[in-house]
């Protein structure tokens, strides 16, 4: 399930100003195929898809904590008084969204394995690594597999 989570990167530049909302809906639209294309059952997959479009919330929800992280940061390092206890704070706070959304995923990917059966989840895992392989390059290839293990 590595695949969703890297459509959230940052060189995706042109679709994070102004089309943001095209981007995510194209997103949810292509998962949405491939959980319609490997999951047989209709009941199943509604429910595969309803997880799939919180995972996309949370990345969502993630990234734009994160841009203000950056934002914030970026206006601090401008204050020549700053304070690195200030930076720290800031620092801090990245961190911690960053563990609360990464367990967020997490919980949603075993929700998700809990509804497919094992030929499922390795079809649509591998249909996934190669949605994602999309934005991460040929890296993605190699890096994926142990993610998508049930």
């Amino acid at each position: 399930m590595t695949g969703l989570t890297g459509c959230s990167s940052h060189h995706h530049g042109s679709y994070g100003h102004g089309k943001g909302d095209y981007y995510w809906s194209k997103a949810s639209q292509d998962v949405s195929g491939l959980v319609e294309k490997h999951v047989k059952n209709p009941e199943t997959a509604k429910q595969v898809n309803a997880v799939m479009g919180e995972m996309i919330t949370e990345i969502k929800s993630a990234r734009e904590q994160h841009r203000q992280s950056h934002r914030a940061l970026y206006e601090l390092n401008a204050n020549y008084a700053a304070t690195p206890e200030e930076f720290t704070k800031i620092l801090d706070e990245l961190n911690n969204n960053r563990m609360r959304s990464s367990a967020r995923m997490l919980s949603l990917r075993f929700k998700m394995k809990s509804l497919l059966t094992a030929e499922e989840w390795s079809a649509l895992s591998e249909e996934l690594k190669r949605y994602g392989s999309r934005y991460y390059g040929k890296g993605a290839e190699a890096a994926a597999p142990a993610a998508a293990q049930p």
